[in-house]
């Protein structure tokens, strides 16, 4: 199965996303993986399960209840989008696989996207969602976390509160109610709300922007290694001298994401 998405990139959503990371507003260009406030999913609101995912749609759960949570991916950039110009995106689901994790059966779903402008791909994405089933349980998060202290060539705090993650799940038409609701959370076996994957991961690729670090023409590659649960102060890092390699800390120490800018295909 496809989906195809198209629409006028406006500056509305980047103007929004500025102002959620504390960032000037791109004028002609969409600054790398800004796309994900543009060609969204928005389906009606009698489709979503009670969870708040689409019950239908390019990835929906392989059995009914199973409970989705996103584990990874690759983004490259290969042009940035154009402000004023129209633009098109096709999905489709190009593998899945069955695997065993300590919290029970999992299933590994990988989609990748096409974003074309003027005729021309500009954008090549492949995301990594996995499943577990509707019993499986998570372990609790460590009480009392220490303040977080990274050795490395940059880094940054960001405070994360119940307002920038209700803002986020807005600007990307996420409904998933872990990050919004505390009781579904803790119903899914988290100890709080979630922070989303996408915002750790945006936030890497914002602090190698901010350090000049290009990733046009190179292949952006993440995991999301841990959930990181409650609002709290995180730390986003580069772990490399070259800057090539970032991760997320939560407040505890614990890495919950991390990034590498390498040649496509890679």
């Amino acid at each position: 199965m496809s989906l195809d998405r198209s629409e006028i990139i406006v500056p509305g959503p980047a103007e929004a996303l500025a102002g959620l990371l504390g960032a000037e507003t791109p004028v002609d260009l969409v600054p790398p993986l800004w796309h994900w406030v543009y060609l969204l999913d928005r389906p009606p609101h009698q489709d979503l399960g009670p969870d708040g995912h689409p019950r239908n749609g390019v990835v929906t759960p392989p059995k009914p209840g199973m409970k989705r949570m996103f584990a990874g991916g690759r983004i490259t950039t290969i042009e940035p989008l154009q402000v004023g110009r129209h633009a098109q995106r096709s999905s489709r689901v190009v593998k899945t696989q069955d695997k065993v994790g300590s919290s029970g059966p999992l299933t590994f779903t990988t989609v990748r996207h096409e974003i074309v402008q003027d005729g021309v791909v500009k954008i090549i994405e492949e995301s990594d969602i996995v499943y577990r089933s509707a019993d499986s349980s998570l372990a609790p998060r460590p009480a009392a976390p220490a303040a977080v202290t990274v050795a490395g060539p940059a880094s940054a705090r960001v405070t994360i509160d119940e307002t920038l993650l209700f803002q986020f799940s807005a600007l990307t038409y996420n409904a998933h109610r872990i990050h919004y609701d505390r009781d579904w959370a803790r119903a899914e076996g988290y100890a709080d709300l979630v922070v989303h994957g996408p915002l750790q991961v945006l936030l890497m690729a914002e602090l190698l922007r901010h350090q000049g670090v290009s990733v046009v023409g190179q292949q952006f590659s993440y995991r999301l290694v841990a959930a990181m649960v409650g609002c709290q102060t995180l730390t986003v890092a580069a772990t490399s001298p070259d800057l090539t390699t970032t991760a997320v800390y939560d407040d505890g120490g614990k890495v919950t994401a991390q990034g590498r800018v390498e040649q496509p295909g890679a």
